[in-house]
Formats: C-alpha cells, structure tokens, sequence
C-alpha cells in the first residue's frame, strides 16, 4: 500500500469522517426512492412494476457512467469527481420539481437517471478510495463504519419527507415534494463544496504505478482485466449483491402497505437496524477474529435464512425477518470490494469501475420484484432473493479464491 496502516490511524481521520459523510448522502439519495414508489404508485394511478422503474432508472445509471468515473477520476483525481458528483445530484433533485408539477412519469425516471449518475460517480470515487487508503485486509472493517453511515441515511431519507411534508405517504400529493426538495438541493451543493475543499489526499493501490509493478506481482504479467477471474466473479457477485440488498432496503414501506400495516413508513427502520447490527459485527470481528472471506459465508447463510422465512411466514410476522436478510446484506458489500480488488495493481482503477458497473444490480432486482409482485403478490415476490444469496456464499467459500497462474 503506498499508506502504511500506523498512517491510518492518524493522517487518515479527518479523510475517514469526510468519506463517511459521503457515504451518508449516497444512502440519503438512494432512500429516497423508497418514499417516491409508492407515492408515485398511488399520485400517477401505475403499476407496481411501473413505479419500480424509478430505481431502475437510478441504478441504471452505473452501467454507463461506471467506466467514464474511473476515467474522470484518472484525469482530475478522486476528490474532484467527488465534487463533480454532488453537482450532478443537485441537478438529478431539481428535475424533481418540475416532474412533480407536470406529474410526468418519464420525467420523474430523467430525474432519477441524473441523480443516480451522480451516485456513480461519487460511487466510483469513494469506494475504491476507502479499500485502498490502508491495508487491504482491513479495508471490510473500514467498509463497515461507511455502511452505518450509509444505512441508516436510507429511512432516514423518507422520515426527512414525511416530517416535512407533515402527511401519511398515502395522502402526500406531488406538489407537496417541492419544498423538501430543494432543502436537498442546497444541502447537496454545500457538499460539492466540502469535497472540493476537504483535505483529502490522493492515494494509490500497491502496484499501481508502473513501474511499481513489482509490489504486486500476480498482476505484473497480466495484459488485461479478463485475467483476473476472482475480480469477474466478485463484480457478478456485487451485481447480484446490490440487486438483493436494494429489495431489501427499498421495498419495506411498499410491502407493509400492500400488506394493509399501518403507518409503513414506520417499517423502513426494519433493514437498516439489521445492517447496523452487521456492521458493528465486521468493525469488531474483522480481521482480528474473521477474514473477509469467512464474513462473506456467514452473512450470506444468515441472509439465506431470512429469504427463506419472510416467503413462508404470515405476512404480518414475514416483514419482520427482513431485518435477517439485511443483517446479512451489512457485511457483503465489505468484504466483496477487498476480496475482488485484491492483486489487480495497475489494473486498480478499471477493476474498480466494473464493480461500480455492476451497481446496476439495483436496476434489475427490484424492477424485477416490482413486476413479480403485480403477478404473484408481495411476498411471493421475495423468492427472487434467494438464488443470489447462494451465489454470494459460494464466491465467499472458492469463487474470490480463483486465479490464473
């Protein structure tokens, strides 16, 4: 690493604090979708699948912005694309505004595709820069102090518009949006200018320079990325990893309405306590008790279980096991991004923008779910979680372990 871990502790604070604030807002951006599905459900009269199109059009956004971030961020560097990013967020926010006046569908989904360009750039720059600032065996315990603080942005997000709004998300009209959306805004612009200003220091992965190629010596004779099939195998992971873990943030408030539960907004505190819960495992477990690798088989089986039970109990109990699917959703993200960016030295940057790609996982899964919803109901809808939670277990047990000599 070219930062050594005694560094980390140190140097590395204020940095840590400031990324954390970052990740914060991505989870911020992202509940949001969250509180505007099923408003848009019941404002514009669509289907469910129809409504989930908005986080389709915010996911969708990684699969053609992942590559240009990490080209930006070769160009102008980590911390002014992390800037970049905030501006093209306010932009995503405002177009919300005249979508809500025109009750436009497909102007609320150009709204979301430009905010969830922003999550991808911002996306593209903080997560790589967070795995490679200190020893990557460690990177899942960092990891997870920026998951808290992502988490529990996401219902944090939805209670910010209710409270300001001041209504039940059934009786909330569109135009009643405007005002918390451009306190968002402004909030959205001031961190542009933080990370623009923030003492962020620019840092690099072991054999990322060229002719530093010797300090990683699996990538040295590598001519392209496709050699890396522990990395291919992580980023279908993460694919399928953000896919589920977006159903299980996303969808609580839409499942306990259809489910007839009062107050649902109530029940989007339900996933993120289970991933606090996880993270606060991998800040103390990870790597003195548990490799990353070990996290990733534990989680995945506890995922596993929840999938499991929120299809076969009865729906008023079901919701309540999501809580397990979350818990184990906390510490995938973690242990993934390590686990994949391990020995990819010069490789670092275009490996990290296929990760960021394969957020487009969160496009597909919850569209997916919508649409099975309308066909099978809500519940049964959960099935498609659980082939994905094996795949992770087994990228956890042999798949990131894969190398060519």
């Amino acid at each position: 690493m070219s930062e050594n871990s005694s560094n980390t502790g140190t140097r590395f604070l204020l940095p840590l604090i400031i990324i954390g604030i970052m990740f914060f807002a991505i989870g911020f951006a992202l509940g949001i979708n969250s509180y505007l599905i099923p408003l848009l459900n019941n404002a514009l009269e669509i289907s469910s699948g129809e409504s989930y199109l908005v986080l389709a059009a915010t996911f969708s956004a990684f699969l053609i912005f992942g590559y240009p971030a990490s080209l930006v961020i070769s160009k102008i560097g980590y911390k002014r694309t992390m800037a970049l990013s905030f501006l093209m967020f306010a932009i995503g926010f405002y177009l919300f505004i005249p979508s809500a006046k025109m009750e436009s569908l497909p102007l609320f989904l150009v709204a979301s595709f430009i905010s969830g360009a922003g999550n991808a750039f911002l996306q593209a720059s903080v997560n790589p820069y967070i795995t490679i600032m200190g020893p990557m065996e460690s990177a899942a315990k960092r990891m997870s102090f920026m998951g808290i603080a992502n988490k529990l942005a996401w219902p944090i997000a939805p209670l910010f518009l209710s409270l300001v709004i001041s209504k039940s998300v059934d009786e909330v009209l569109l135009s009643d949006i405007f005002l918390p959306f451009v306190i968002i805004i402004g909030v959205f612009v001031l961190l542009g200018v933080l990370a623009l200003l923030a003492p962020l220091p620019e840092v690099k992965a072991a054999g990322e320079d060229d002719e530093s190629s010797a300090e990683c010596p699996y990538a040295v004779d590598k001519t392209s990325i496709w050699q890396f099939p522990h990395l291919l195998l992580g980023v279908l992971a993460l694919f399928i990893y953000v896919g589920v873990e977006t159903i299980s943030l996303g969808t609580l408030i839409d499942y306990a309405e259809s489910i007839g539960l009062t107050n649902p907004e109530a029940y989007a505190w339900i996933a993120p306590v289970g991933m606090v819960l996880g993270y606060l495992g991998g800040i103390v477990f990870i790597p003195k008790y548990m490799s990353q690798s070990q996290a990733l088989k534990v989680v995945s089986s506890i995922a596993f279980f929840g999938s499991i039970m929120v299809v076969l109990m009865p729906e008023n109990i079901s919701i309540f096991f999501i809580v397990f699917m979350a818990l184990g959703c906390s510490l995938m993200w973690p242990a993934l991004w390590p686990l994949a960016m391990t020995d990819l030295g010069r490789f670092t940057k275009t490996g990290s923008s296929l990760m960021v790609i394969a957020i487009v996982g969160g496009a597909v899964f919850p569209t997916l779910y919508g649409f099975l919803k309308d066909a099978v109901g809500a519940q049964d809808a959960y099935w498609i979680v659980i082939p994905g939670f094996l795949y992770i277990f087994y990228y956890g047990v042999k798949g990131h372990k894969i190398r060519i000599k």
